[in-house]
């Protein structure tokens, strides 16, 4: 029987707090994805081949959920459910810091950086874990960071923050001048999760060391479960090759490989 694991390999790392078990595909430069709600599913995978298929050294860590496990409307709920009221590891509200788990990602672009070598570690962060791989600049091996369809921080007062403390907003915004660095932010344009003003925050603080991809509905895939979000997986359309967000998937895949010298 196949599974949306075939072809990776499990370990667990561990950085002295927390311990989450990483599944890695491919060779090459290290890039980190990071998965949306609820979990670590077949699409958030099939992107990481993707990304392994370029020459590049997956990892994939599951920061909830359960890895391989297909997207339905309940799972979603019990994870939204779980992570607000249990996980210490996420500030799902907080509108001036990051989320506790950054920290352990940092230190797994570290390592995974002594491992694979290249000029430094590539990290998408997808949905609740969008902005981390913003946070994520403080830690110097990391040099692409990908935010797509970044959703925290949640609620109203909290439409324009990028859910990140000033002094990581200011940590990348020198590292992207001194070191000739840029990131790339994703969304479909009428996605609620995202607001608007997050975007003109990015825009603002970090003027054209950032690019914008900003989609229409009508480039997403049908589905019916959702309206378009998710632009990397389950909104992402493979149907149409030369479509909008097949295009951008392959403008991520290739900033990748430009950024980590693959």
């Amino acid at each position: 029987m196949t599974s949306a694991l075939d072809g990776f390999t499990r370990f667990e790392f561990d950085d002295g707090r927390w311990t989450r078990e990483v599944w890695r595909i491919g060779t090459g430069p290290a890039v980190i994805v990071m998965h949306e709600i609820p979990g670590l599913h077949p699409g958030v995978l099939d992107f990481a081949r993707d990304v392994a298929a370029a020459g590049m050294t997956v990892f994939c860590p599951s920061l909830f959920g359960e890895p391989a496990k297909p997207v339905s409307t309940g799972y979603a709920l019990r994870v939204i459910g779980k992570i607000l009221c249990v996980r210490r590891e996420f500030n799902a509200w907080a509108t001036d810091r990051s989320s506790p788990i950054v920290d352990w990602l940092r230190a797994l672009a570290r390592q995974v950086h002594k491992e694979c070598g290249g000029k430094g570690v590539g990290a998408v962060g997808m949905c609740f874990t969008g902005g981390f791989a913003l946070a994520m600049m403080t830690e110097p091996s990391v040099v692409a960071p990908v935010l797509s369809q970044p959703s925290l921080p949640l609620g109203k007062k909290g439409r324009a923050s990028l859910g990140c403390s000033d002094v990581e907003i200011a940590c990348a915004r020198t590292r992207f001048e001194t070191e000739d660095l840029s990131m790339l932010a994703l969304r479909f344009s009428s996605d609620k999760l995202v607001p608007d003003e997050r975007f003109e925050t990015l825009k603002r603080e970090f003027g054209d060391r950032v690019e914008t991809v900003e989609l229409a509905d009508s480039d997403a895939a049908p589905n019916p479960a959702m309206a378009p979000h998710s632009v990397l997986t389950l909104h992402l359309d493979r149907s149409d090759p030369l479509g909008a967000t097949m295009q951008t998937r392959d403008r991520v895949i290739a900033f990748f490989k430009a950024r980590t010298e693959a």
